[in-house]
């Protein structure tokens, strides 16, 4: 999405904006945004985890290694694929990552915990936590753009569609990323053991 340049995703949008009103570099107020939102984890009991860590650290660290390997474009008829790529890889990862029930990051912890707690869908959930990030961000003074309408509007459809390829029936015991107490329409949600049947005979009514 950098490459293409045609609009930030809207947490960057929002990062951006709060950048030019403290000072702060972008990534400073990307981890500084990133704790803050971990606090809100508290009430719903999602757990961080290794996903939760990486997701942290090792995002930046991706995004200098692929743009120092991508070539720069500039013609818009390679810029829009290189939109519509991005935008549907992160859907892809989205999914991947959650599903490994290694905890996720901290803005998707976000959104499966409201899923667990409400029950409402990822798709929706994503969806309203994206526009409400945008539309602040851009008021800070963020730069928006094409790009930024698109993300904002398919991410949430494309996180729910792979979340339901790629998840899996959880372990005992439950994962790294579930609450207690799920909504009933949740996908990601504590699977208990099953109950056990006991196979003596019944006893006499005088037993």
């Amino acid at each position: 999405m950098v490459a293409a340049g045609l609009g930030l995703a809207p947490w960057d949008v929002f990062h951006q904006g709060l950048s030019q009103h403290t000072g702060l570099s972008i990534g400073t107020i990307s981890v500084i945004v990133g704790a803050a939102v971990l606090v809100l984890w508290w009430p719903m009991r999602q757990r961080p985890g290794l996903g939760t860590v990486s997701n942290v650290f090792l995002i930046g660290v991706s995004m200098d290694a692929t743009l120092w390997l991508l070539p720069e474009p500039r013609a818009l008829a390679v810029r829009i694929p290189l939109l519509v790529a991005a935008v549907v890889l992160n859907g892809l990862a989205t999914g991947l990552y959650i599903a490994a029930r290694f905890g996720a990051g901290p803005r998707d912890g976000l959104m499966t915990g409201l899923h667990k707690v409400t029950g409402r869908s990822i798709r929706l959930l994503r969806t309203g936590i994206e526009l409400t990030v945008l539309t602040t961000g851009i008021l800070l003074g963020g730069s928006a753009g094409a790009g930024t309408v698109l993300y904002a509007l398919a991410i949430g459809p494309l996180a729910q569609f792979f979340l339901r390829l790629f998840t899996a029936p959880a372990e005992r015991g439950g994962s790294l990323v579930v609450a207690r107490g799920p909504a009933r329409r949740a996908i990601l949600r504590r699977r208990r053991a099953p109950a056990r049947t006991s196979t003596a005979p019944p006893r006499a009514p005088h037993e």
